[in-house]
């Protein structure tokens, strides 16, 4: 007998209902990117990889990365998906998440391909409010920051690092006028405040990611790779362009694998400077 599917947390077939996948199915760490299509292209990145599901907008590969098991999940664009697949890989066993994706840089100094490292993001979104009241903040783990410059700075990678800004719009939401030249008066302002408060970029997933993560006792980082510069009003994008941020987002998850084997090693809690010489 088929054992009963609950309304509050469907499973069929032993899978999770929207990512299709089991336990066993994805490493304890997962690449977010948005667009499904990104996922076989940061998986030819690495050593070795599988396709594991295709359902809907939620693409999923697992593999090897420097001998580092590693899995991409796509979370189609926007916080409402992007919980979804958070939630159900969560349930599965991932405990660390780095979102890639491209962006919008907003800060003098930026140039098209360079690399935005997350230290955390303003909830301009909606989502994520379902989870926590607005005052709660959206911040990336440290150790994940950390491992994103060190490859960053390994493959030797033009990068920005500071607050991101996620919004449920790429129009009006950043600062754009959407069709037939449309654009409310209460958003004349949500690019010049951005950038007035050194925000670096625009996107759409990290601040529900960053939430998700700390209500659930996770780690979660994000870098994008700038294809708009609105400062200079330029917009360009290629697959060489996408895959800088997946081969630094691939190694940042083998720098910290190797340092959760330290902490496993000397019984520590936390990563800490000195910690990495021992």
């Amino acid at each position: 007998m088929n054992p009963k599917i609950s309304a509050k947390a469907p499973i069929i077939s032993g899978k999770q209902y929207h990512i299709q996948c089991q336990k066993g199915d994805v490493a304890p760490f997962v690449l977010i990117p948005g667009d499904p299509a990104r996922v076989g292209k940061i998986a030819s990145l690495w050593d070795s990889s599988k396709e594991v599901a295709n359902h809907r907008e939620y693409h999923t590969m697992t593999g090897k990365f420097a001998e580092t098991p590693i899995s991409c999940t796509s979370s189609g664009i926007g916080g409402p998906s992007l919980a979804i697949a958070v939630d159900e890989l969560c349930r599965i066993g991932a405990h660390t998440f780095i979102r890639v994706g491209s962006t919008g840089g907003i800060q003098k100094g930026q140039e098209i391909g360079d690399l935005v490292i997350s230290t955390g993001a303003v909830r301009l979104e909606g989502t994520s409010k379902d989870f926590v009241i607005p005052e709660y903040p959206a911040i990336a783990h440290y150790e994940v920051v950390m491992a994103l410059i060190q490859a960053a700075e390994e493959l030797k990678m033009r990068y920005h690092v500071g607050i991101t800004a996620s919004t449920d719009t790429f129009y009006t939401g950043q600062g754009r006028p959407a069709y037939n030249n449309y654009f409310p008066s209460h958003k004349d302002h949500i690019f010049r405040d951005m950038q007035s408060a050194g925000v670096q970029n625009f996107e759409m997933e990290a601040a529900t990611l960053f939430t998700m993560a700390s209500l659930f006792g996770k780690r979660a980082g994000a870098v994008c790779c700038v294809v708009a510069n609105r400062v200079t009003d330029e917009f360009e994008i290629n697959d060489e362009m996408q895959k800088r941020a997946g081969l630094v987002a691939s190694r940042a998850v083998a720098i910290l694998h190797e340092w959760d084997k330290k902490k496993t090693k000397h019984a520590a809690s936390y990563l800490y400077p000195s910690l990495l010489s021992r």
